[in-house]
């Protein structure tokens, strides 16, 4: 890098470098980020509403994206033009995704996901991962509520969690730290969709490249451009009623289910079969 500017001036070369650095940033650590924000710039619609809910955020345009409100660490931060979002374009919301305030980057995937045609199976994710799982080194980047039952089927079972206060390293659950060493090893990977938000997601499957990587979770964008990432089977939501959605969104509905979310939503899986 240091060839190319070295005939700047000092303030020049400085940013010079820092614009390069932020480029080789967004190309090899941020790709599916990037991906998804280009997808959404390529359909930009209207912004209609936007709900940022205690547990879930949700965009509505063409269609009702959600994403979960990434706010752990962030009850301080405020979302810049809070108020004026629904005077951006999906594009311009989507471009949130970058931001290290997670908030915003929650609205930005919530206004991708608003733009994606959300198709698949109609089916519960977590019976296809005892599946897959059986007899086979499974690692989970959260704690999800099979984790107790996949402990059953599978070899072994390692739970990869940011979260100081729900580490208990007798039951395999560690520090994300560890997924340098861990995942390399895995058979099957699987991964919650709010990697996505927290930037993480991109490392994630380059060191799982050679595992069976299941992306889980209502922020899931469900498209098949994903699956040249590393993917094999994406496993998110189709809102079908909006309204009704982002009613319980507002009233803070805690873990999306079937139970508490009837005909809203419907959980579908879509799986590589290329």
């Amino acid at each position: 890098m240091e060839t190319f500017v070295l005939f700047l001036g000092g303030e020049e070369k400085k940013y010079f470098q820092i614009n390069i650095y932020i480029f080789l940033i967004k190309i090899f650590f941020m790709k599916l980020i990037e991906k998804l924000i280009s997808f959404a710039k390529d359909y930009d619609y209207e912004v209609k509403n936007v709900t940022v809910g205690l547990h879930w955020t949700c965009v509505l345009s063409k269609y009702c994206g959600i994403a979960m409100t990434y706010s752990q660490g962030m009850s301080e931060l405020g979302v810049r033009g809070a108020g004026e979002l629904e005077n951006r374009t999906v594009g311009e919301l989507a471009e949130l995704l970058r931001s290290w305030n997670l908030i915003e980057a929650s609205i930005g995937l919530a206004s991708i996901n608003s733009v994606i045609s959300a198709e698949g199976e109609e089916g519960n994710v977590l019976d296809l991962a005892y599946s897959v799982s059986k007899g086979k080194r499974v690692v989970m980047i959260g704690r999800f509520p099979a984790f107790e039952k996949l402990k059953e089927v599978a070899k072994e079972v390692i739970v990869l969690e940011l979260n100081p206060f729900l580490l208990d390293p007798q039951q395999n659950i560690i520090l994300s730290t560890a997924s340098e060493e861990v995942l390399p090893e895995a058979d099957v990977v699987i991964i919650t969709s709010s990697t996505i938000i927290n930037k993480s997601i991109d490392r994630i499957l380059e060191l799982s490249k050679n595992a069976y990587n299941i992306l889980i979770g209502p922020s899931t964008p469900m498209l098949d451009d994903l699956f040249d990432e590393g993917i094999d089977v994406l496993a998110g939501v189709k809102v079908i009623n909006p309204h009704g959605v982002e009613k319980k969104i507002r009233q803070a509905v805690g873990m999306i289910t079937p139970k508490k979310m009837g005909e809203d939503l419907k959980f579908i899986i879509k799986e590589n079969r290329s």
